[in-house]
């Protein structure tokens, strides 16, 4: 069983029981670090407030520290941005994960290394669709 059929389990069983679910780290992080979006610094309140993630600063959905200092809170449109910053960013710097990606890309689509752009505009896509 995976981690999210687990907690999807265990919410089940306190639905049932009518306990509480306890809190999560986006409701702490929500109150730790307030409803605005850390880069545009937009508000959100009531049917918006969804529209308000959190960021995982170092990356590590598993590293959620009580004080919340892995967390800034953004909304969705600057969260898709800073993610797409850190593609760009791997690839542009030669990470070798980037250039794993962009190489199954390249050889998958039948192009060659001199193509690159495009496998790398077919990165881009694929990441805009997550």
């Amino acid at each position: 069983m995976s981690a999210g059929e687990k907690e999807r389990a265990e919410e089940a069983v306190r639905a049932l029981k009518g306990e509480k679910r306890p809190e999560g780290y986006r409701e702490r992080s929500l109150r730790i670090h307030g409803n605005v979006c850390a880069r545009c610094m937009r508000e959100f309140t009531g049917k918006n407030l969804k529209l308000l993630t959190v960021h995982h600063k170092d990356g590590d959905h598993d590293n959620n520290p009580p004080d919340g200092s892995n967390w800034e809170n953004l909304c969705i449109y600057c969260h898709e941005e800073e993610h797409s910053r850190e593609l760009l960013g791997d690839y542009e710097g030669g990470s070798s994960k980037a250039r794993e990606e962009e190489r199954k890309v390249v050889h998958s689509s039948g192009n060659d290394e001199s193509d690159a752009m495009g496998a790398f505009g077919s990165l881009l896509k694929a990441a805009m669709k997550k």
